[in-house]
């Protein structure tokens, strides 16, 4: 370990003194190198700065269209299981372009349950998202309505989504798109994972037995009103019977996701289980290493907890999850009401 440290100590020496054998140039992109390795070690993901094609290219050893297009990956859609949650923050302005990062990118911690910062760390927003969905598809490739309110700009993405034939089997085995329900000028939104039996006959989401339970964390766990928020999936489809998203799935639906989070600007989001967290922040953690502590998403503060599913066949969970929701209020600045309990 210490001939690596050393070895690492020498190499920046040398790249930093252009009498070390080697031209101006090529030991300044050297030390560029060295210091980005260090970077991608300590988890930073993305640099607020313009590159120059030309030096992006000398970087990554890639001509600068193929850096530009290197993270065309889909999401992780992560463990199986209902499970999901976790952000970063990335704050907006020109998109960087990121010099060699490993293809999965990973969220960035901001602070501890007993640390609530004031400025979290960044994660990739609504501007990159092309870097992050498989297809390239972002959602300013949605075709927003001009004008008009909240309200119906969201019923003409819902009218849009029911259209929608991106994923055969999806289409295949829906009984209808299950778009979003709430107050389309919520501060908070609820994001799950897919829409099951009940929410696909009824074309809502969280209507069933899980959602039972999420109305029962928002009203008595954080004594809100169900109404106050807002509540969608990472899906709009229900998957045949119930499994796990696929990547290319969770891809294909994307836009539809971050249309409706850019009509909606929330200021908090909670990810309810793995395959939620880890595909709105683009990480593969999993949802016990995403949860109690506080991300950032495109601006807005991010909590991951369980899934209602989960915390329904695991009933001892239920006290994580309050902690999760207490974290929450605390990030919103709301009381912990007194008569909550950990079996909420």
């Amino acid at each position: 370990m210490s001939n690596h440290r050393q070895d690492d100590a020498t190499s920046r020496s040398e790249a930093n003194t252009p009498s070390g054998g080697l031209p101006a140039k090529e030991a300044i992109l050297r030390g560029l190198r060295l210091y980005f390795e260090d970077l991608q070690r300590a988890g930073v993901q993305h640099l607020l700065m313009t590159i120059a094609p030309g030096v992006v290219g000398e970087l990554t050893g890639k001509p600068a269209d193929a850096n530009a297009q290197r993270d065309g990956t889909t999401t992780s859609a992560g463990d199986p299981g209902p499970s999901k949650f976790a952000d970063s923050s990335l704050t907006t302005g020109p998109e960087p372009v990121p010099p060699a990062m490993p293809k999965k990118q990973r969220a960035r911690e901001t602070a501890s349950r007993e640390d609530v910062p004031g400025q979290p760390t960044a994660v990739p927003g609504a501007g990159q998202l092309s870097l992050l969905g498989g297809a390239g598809q972002t959602w300013q490739s949605v075709r927003l309505p001009e004008g008009g309110s909240r309200e119906e700009i969201l019923a003409e993405l819902a009218r849009q989504v029911a259209q929608c034939v991106r994923c055969p089997a999806l289409v295949a085995n829906r009984t209808q798109t299950v778009f979003g329900v709430g107050n389309p000028y919520a501060e908070l939104v609820f994001i799950g994972e897919a829409p099951g039996y009940d929410e696909d006959v009824q074309g809502l989401p969280f209507v069933g037995r899980a959602g039972q339970l999420l109305t029962a964390m928002i009203t008595n766990g954080m004594g809100m009103r169900r109404e106050d928020v807002y509540i969608c999936n990472i899906l709009r489809c229900r998957p045949p019977n119930n499994r796990t998203p696929t990547r290319e799935e969770a891809a294909n639906c994307r836009p539809w996701l971050d249309a409706t989070l850019a009509v909606i600007q929330p200021k908090f989001i909670c990810c309810l289980g793995n395959v939620a967290a880890q595909n709105l922040l683009g990480t593969d953690l999993t949802i016990g290493r995403l949860r109690g502590k506080i991300w950032e998403y495109n601006g807005a503060k991010v909590i991951c907890t369980y899934h209602p599913a989960f915390l329904l066949r695991n009933p001892a969970m239920k006290r994580e999850a309050w902690e999760d929701l207490k974290l929450l209020l605390q990030v919103m600045g709301r009381p912990i009401p007194r008569r909550s309990t950990p079996d909420t």
